[in-house]
């Protein structure tokens, strides 16, 4: 790939993933820090792009610059989102999310397809409890953030900051067309971090304990009514006032990992979960759409539980709620 044809490719790359109320010239303005008419020129191919500025555009659009300037090495290029509690604010982590998620919600077309192999990220919002919950066991036992190093567990740890930015969450991820693809195994996790925190003796209040089981089955009933309405909505909602939006998947086939893929028009983005809270976001186009084949792949070999499949539908979240039900038992 000549320079030119490089940064005409970059320049459509970009056009192609930006919403359609935000001007290009602003952005290229803004991101590189030059005037309008100097984003114009680059935009023109009339001023060539130095490196560090392919690299900041890049960067923002998380596209390849290996791709871009026709290295053909065989790898894959990610951006990293690993968080720290040296340099980072909750407020922070969610605050950056809900701008992925604003970003995606603002073009005509799009679309998420959720492969889990936990509770998917934005459902622990729809539940103050929950989410209280998670909240402190990633600062304390992820992060291990010092501040939380001798505090116990009070349902009462979330912030107004933090609570706006979890609703704000659930209701933009409520709007943009979604496939979850689940296994039996997806709330082993939320249980073995409370099973652990009883063990541990975490709970200021052990009274807590069965109230954050009964979020998590609120929760767990909650989505079995949004499969069964096809469409997502708040517990308080009306979901015959919400669109047809929400395909739920039974997933016997391979325990998945937390693999997202956001469809934007046409532009594929993958983020890969690691580490609990960290991940990892590409635009490569050839690693995109080989992941997004393999869902597609797995969606087929999977039994739709929304909207129909009422029998299925039982069957998957009777399992999910026996746990839940179980760990109560054992609270007696």
């Amino acid at each position: 790939m000549t320079t030119t044809d490089s940064q005409d490719y970059l320049f459509q790359r970009i056009k192609e993933l930006l919403p359609h109320d935000i001007s290009m010239v602003d952005a290229i303005s803004e991101i590189l820090n030059v005037s309008s008419d100097s984003a114009y020129r680059r935009i023109r191919g009339e001023t060539p792009l130095v490196l560090e500025e392919a690299k900041q555009l890049c960067d923002k659009f998380h596209l390849s610059l290996d791709q871009l300037l026709g290295i053909r090495s065989g790898f894959t290029i990610f951006q990293t989102e690993r968080v720290h509690y040296k340099n980072f604010s909750f407020e922070k982590y969610l605050r950056s999310i809900l701008e992925q998620m604003q970003q995606l919600n603002g073009f005509i077309k799009k679309e998420i397809i959720y492969l889990s192999k936990d509770l998917p990220f934005f459902h622990n919002f729809s539940n103050e409890p929950l989410f209280a919950f998670h909240y402190f066991f990633w600062m304390k036992s992820i992060l291990r953030h010092p501040d939380f190093e001798d505090r116990d567990f009070t349902l009462d740890c979330l912030t107004p900051e933090i609570k706006q930015l979890g609703t704000d969450l659930i209701q933009t991820y409520n709007n943009i067309p979604s496939t979850e693809i689940w296994n039996t195994e997806c709330i082993n996790s939320i249980i073995f971090q409370v099973e652990s925190y009883k063990e541990a003796g975490y709970f200021a209040d052990r009274n807590d304990i069965r109230k954050i089981y009964e979020a998590v089955e609120a929760t767990i009933t909650h989505l079995k009514n949004q499969a069964e309405n096809g469409c997502k909505y708040l517990p308080d909602e009306n979901p015959e006032l919400k669109k047809n939006n929400f395909k739920f998947l039974y997933n016997r086939v391979t325990l998945g990992d937390n693999t997202i893929m956001g469809i934007a028009d046409h532009i594929k983005t993958v983020f890969l979960n690691y580490d609990v809270m960290n991940y990892m976001v590409t635009r490569d186009e050839k690693f995109c759409n080989e992941t997004h084949n393999d869902l597609l792949g797995l969606i087929r070999r999977s039994t739709l539980i929304s909207n129909s499949g009422e029998k299925q539908r039982n069957i998957f979240f009777n399992i999910l709620l026996s746990k839940i039900h179980d760990r109560k038992h054992n609270l007696l």
